[in-house]
């Protein structure tokens, strides 16, 4: 590789004696601090070897032996992880002011404009207005609450799709798809006001102007698993800044591939709503997410005026957010079942009982199957979307337990180990509903044992939409079909492994054979 012609070697040995004085210095101030427990850091990478493919399994290892806080070096930056619930307690709640704050990241600049959307965004004034207008207008109980006609049309298309695969024979099919088909259909006519999927085949707009590209359901799906994806990985450059510009995995390079894709088809997605905006004038009415951002950043009062850019990267956030948690939840959920029939069976009787088998379930019916909830809860517990939450940084010095936490500290809190704690969960590798059922423990960001959303300040904004629409499908499909594995794999060969990201789906995705077992209209009626 040809260097930048400013790297020459005076200007090479002047960095490395910089670097090296600053790592002296940092280190001599950071003798007066009673640091956790942790692994001694290598010179220059810190603890990145220890760190395998799937970071929440290595880090639940290392915490294993060295506690439930633990002091860990990634590169150029300390870092805590928090494995209890009591610790997730002290940084979410407790201390949540002080630990609000995001590390500046690639992927926060390269694919969420510039770290302008509620999950990258630093603590401020633009954080705080994003936040309110997430909590106010966008995720309101009575917006939620004026959709659920759309949750429901889409959960019905979901079977319809189902019972048309499977009358045609017992074949396999890849529930993925169908998942992600199904949420992203929600989600796009909640947030977008159309569908912009449709059936295999189908194509939406994805550019902007004359010149507009052709985007497929599928090509959209791969973006955003992209975008989980290249959210939540270990890049080399983020933790050793002056390698960054080798972009030495080539992550980088990605990022701003998927964020032009990303871009286009979200110019695309505002000029139609601008479109609209001026032919109805001053009778327009806001119809969806994008309506209500556009009117919002049209306010003058706002105390930070919103950019078309702030729009689109609120909006990717809702989209991505809402289509992939809801998705691989419910591949979860199923692929637990598949391994425990007597659960399966369990849920199964339990909709009988309160649905019956002449109509479809409803969200009104969601409170009278506990069961189906405990089901919910349990795949949350063992596979928690986000096994890491997003990572936070202490913007003061902290102590807790006897132990200083300095300013700029990242912090992790692994909401997977909290989930295997045996101190909280009897026989926690095992997967079992009952354990929730008669028990008041939520997944709302109130209990600290079990936190897929997170909690505080921080805690996904748009959590209540993501549970009813994790209910509603999860308990639809349980109620309109029967579940089996392919001809020739059991239950115990069923792999259950996992690929990381900011989001953690199966590495395989889960092929069923499913059997319709209500009548035949309740699946191709309106």
């Amino acid at each position: 590789m040809e260097l930048p012609p400013w790297v020459t070697f005076p200007a090479i040995a002047f960095a490395a004696v910089i670097f090296l004085a600053t790592i002296l210095r940092r280190s001599h101030r950071r003798g007066a601090y009673r640091l956790p427990p942790g692994p001694k850091p290598w010179p220059i990478i810190g603890n990145l070897n220890l760190i395998g493919a799937l970071p929440h399994r290595s880090i639940h290892e290392l915490s294993i032996r060295y506690g439930p806080l633990m002091q860990l070096r990634f590169g150029s930056f300390p870092v805590v992880v928090g494995s209890s619930s009591e610790m997730a307690k002290f940084f979410l709640k407790t201390h949540d002011l002080v630990f609000t704050d995001r590390p500046r990241t690639a992927a926060g600049k390269h694919t969420t404009y510039n770290y302008t959307d509620i999950l990258w965004s630093p603590y401020g004034a633009y954080w705080r207005q994003a936040r309110k207008m997430c909590v106010t207008e966008l995720f309101s109980a009575r917006r939620l609450e004026s959709y659920e006609h759309i949750r429901d049309e889409e959960v019905r298309a979901l079977l319809r799709d189902l019972h048309g695969v499977a009358s045609g024979g017992e074949s396999a099919v890849l529930l993925r798809d169908y998942l992600s088909t199904a949420t992203l259909g929600v989600i796009s006519r909640m947030v977008l006001g159309k569908k912009y999927v449709g059936n295999k085949g189908d194509c939406f707009a994805s550019g902007g102007g004359e010149a507009e590209a052709a985007t497929s359901p599928e090509e959209f799906k791969m973006m955003m698993d992209e975008l989980f994806l290249l959210s939540g990985v270990l890049n080399i450059g983020d933790f050793i800044p002056w390698v960054d510009w080798l972009d030495l995995q080539g992550y980088i390079k990605r990022m701003k591939r998927v964020g032009k894709k990303l871009d286009r088809f979200l110019e695309h997605v505002l000029d139609e709503h601008d479109k609209v905006r001026r032919q109805q004038g001053e009778g327009f009415t806001a119809r969806d997410m994008v309506d209500v951002l556009l009117q919002l950043a049209d306010d003058p009062g706002l105390d930070v005026p919103l950019s078309r850019d702030n729009v689109k990267a609120l909006t990717q956030d809702i989209i991505a957010g809402g289509t992939d948690t809801s998705a691989i939840t419910v591949e979860w959920a199923i692929s637990e079942l598949l391994r425990k029939p007597e659960i399966l069976t369990k849920a199964t009787e339990e909709l009988d009982r309160v649905v019956g088998r002449d109509r479809l379930v409803n969200e009104s019916d969601i409170p009278s199957l506990p069961y189906v909830e405990a089901i919910m809860k349990e795949t949350m517990r063992m596979h928690p979307v986000a096994p890491m939450l997003a990572p936070h940084v202490a913007r003061e010095d902290a102590t807790v337990g006897g132990y200083d936490i300095p300013a700029g500290t990242r912090v992790l809190v692994n909401v997977w180990t909290i989930g295997r704690d045996p101190a909280v969960w009897e026989n926690p590798e095992e997967f079992v509903p009952e354990r929730f059922i008669g028990s008041k423990v939520d997944v709302k960001g109130q209990d600290f044992e079990l936190l897929p959303f997170g909690s505080g300040r921080r805690m996904c904004p748009g959590h209540s939409l993501g549970i009813k629409v994790i209910q509603l499908s999860l308990a639809s499909l349980l109620h309109g079909f029967e579940w089996r594995l392919p001809d020739g794999i059991s239950a115990r060969e069923l792999s259950m492994e996992e690929v990381f990201g900011l989001s953690t789906p199966r590495k395989i995705p889960l092929e069923v054979v499913v059997k319709p077992k209500l009548p035949a209209h309740l699946y191709t009626g309106p």
